[in-house]
């Protein structure tokens, strides 16, 4: 399941075959979890007892549909018994990128979606290691990435996928080629969490945390929580 940015999506993977439910909606996503999954079950001929597991988007992005998502899986988990699988949003956009734009082989994908206050989050994933970021995962100004993409040893060429392109800081960029309209898909979740699953990286529903990355909005939020 994945509801991080503006796309609220359900798969199912099932003997290498994925089922999905996508919509792009920037709202309602509470009211549509539900009868996704009801559905991807239905075209799948599979009742929730009988899946291994579920996978979610852990972050970064929206805080409201982190807690969205990560709470619907929560829910679920506890009701099936199930374990969960924490997946980067970053890393499935990048993976929908590849996907999307085959004549990019196998160069480096720098994912990228808007953190607002003028930030993005982003990563940078290669064919070989979709899971991990060659650079860790990270919340910073446009002009600073631009920065540490010129710095670093990055293979060419690369290429730019998600939302967070848009600001004019990243003309500039080194970047080949750009797709700022790659939404995150629940079929690269979905995918991305098998092999993780099978080599142990599941948790247990009530482990299960979203990957903010902005530590001090957090923080912020707590000190008013304690304030009142």
């Amino acid at each position: 399941m994945d509801t991080t940015s503006g796309a609220c999506s359900v798969a199912l993977y099932s003997g290498g075959q994925v089922c999905e439910q996508f919509v792009r909606a920037e709202r309602d996503h509470t009211r549509r979890l539900l009868p996704m999954v009801d559905q991807v079950l239905a075209d799948s001929g599979l009742s929730l007892s009988q899946l291994d597991a579920l996978a979610v988007s852990r972050g970064p992005g929206s805080f409201t549909g982190l807690r969205i998502a990560i709470s619907f899986t929560q829910g679920l988990a506890f009701a099936a018994d199930k374990p969960v699988v924490p997946v980067s949003s970053l890393a499935a956009l990048a993976a929908g990128a590849r996907r999307s734009h085959p004549e990019w082989g196998d160069s480096p994908i720098v994912a990228m979606l808007d953190a607002r206050m003028q930030q993005v989050y982003w990563g940078i994933y290669s064919a070989g290691a979709p899971h991990d970021s060659l650079l860790a995962e990270a919340v910073q100004d446009p002009d600073r990435v631009v920065q540490s993409l010129r710095e670093s040893d990055l293979p060419q060429p690369a290429y730019g996928a998600g939302p967070g392109w848009h600001y004019p800081e990243f003309v500039d960029a080194p970047v080949a080629q750009c797709d700022m309209d790659t939404p995150i898909h629940a079929r690269e979740i979905a995918e991305l969490a098998l092999p993780l699953w099978q080599n142990g990286a599941a948790v247990a529903a009530e482990e299960l945390e979203p990957l903010y990355l902005r530590d001090e909005v957090t923080w912020q939020k707590r000190q008013k929580i304690r304030s009142k």
